[in-house]
């Protein structure tokens, strides 16, 4: 079983910056990749920008060039660097990560862009 924890969600003005952390507990978890969701009010969950333990990244492509994804030193940590963010990035981001025997998520975090 895997916890994860999240935190860094909050309102911020568009072209503000946010970071978000996803920290994974649990014993001999075996995590091979961590990564981001976000629900837009309305709107099904999607994909935001995941990495491996490899540090391989897929972004989508509405973010590409403004998040970065990456691990910190923490181990099983991974952060998200959200810049240049606009008011269509409204949304609950979900924490996401895989294992060789299942999926888990975090509870999410509210990230609110003003206009």
């Amino acid at each position: 079983q895997v916890r994860l924890v999240e935190s860094g969600g909050g309102l911020v003005q568009a072209g503000g910056s946010l970071r978000l952390s996803c920290a994974a507990s649990g014993s001999d978890i075996s995590i091979y990749a961590m990564g981001w969701y976000r629900q837009p009010p309305g709107k099904q969950r999607e994909l935001v920008a995941i990495i491996n333990t490899g540090g391989s990244t897929n972004y989508a492509d509405s973010v590409k060039g403004r998040f970065t994804v990456s691990w910190d030193n923490a181990p099983d940590t991974v952060i998200l660097q959200m810049d240049s963010l606009k008011p269509e990035g409204t949304a609950v981001y979900f924490c996401n990560a895989r294992t060789i025997w299942a999926g888990y998520w975090g509870q999410g975090t509210q990230v609110t862009v003003s206009s």
